[in-house]
């Protein structure tokens, strides 16, 4: 899936409100992101993460939680990235009450737009597994509204930084 937006806000609040941080905004207004913890810091642009998400889709989906390692860079441009992929790690065995989901190669760039200093580029790509006993029509559905969700989402949160 790839999403693609311009959010009305300055490169460094839309990234305030979307970087991969533990105790960062993105739990209280991300729908999909219940929780976000760094299980382990392998250096200050990477390290192992775990996100839990809430059931969905009037709970047909149940809750369910990604391992990965994740990258941050910024750019000369000013272009921020966070890219992340699905990791195994020992002290993040499956958790009780989560299906345990797959993330392919994803990211996010927040891209500045000349001259437009409160505007910005958003690029998301993700392809993930949901895991468990979902019909793929049901994963389909899904999708779609989350990324719009998404969007509008952030929209709101980063006006409340204002």
């Amino acid at each position: 899936y790839r999403g693609e937006g311009i959010v009305p806000a300055s490169p460094q609040d839309v990234w305030e409100c979307i970087k991969p941080v533990a105790g960062g905004p993105r739990t209280k207004w991300d729908q999909n992101v219940k929780d976000f913890e760094v299980v382990e810091t392998i250096s200050d642009t990477v390290s192992v993460c775990r996100t839990t998400t809430p059931s969905a889709f009037m709970r047909i989906i149940s809750p369910r939680e990604f391992v990965d390692v994740v990258l941050i860079k910024q750019y000369e441009d000013g272009t921020m990235l966070s890219a992340a992929t699905n990791v195994e790690h020992p002290l993040c065995p499956p958790q009780p009450n989560f299906v345990r989901g797959f993330n392919y190669p994803c990211g996010c760039f927040c891209v500045p737009l000349p001259g437009e200093p409160h505007r910005t580029q958003l690029l998301s790509f993700f392809q993930t597994d949901l895991g468990g006993y979902l019909p793929q029509t049901v994963v389909d559905s899904f999708f779609p509204a989350s990324i719009a969700g998404f969007y509008s989402n952030l929209t709101k949160a980063v006006k409340a930084l204002e």
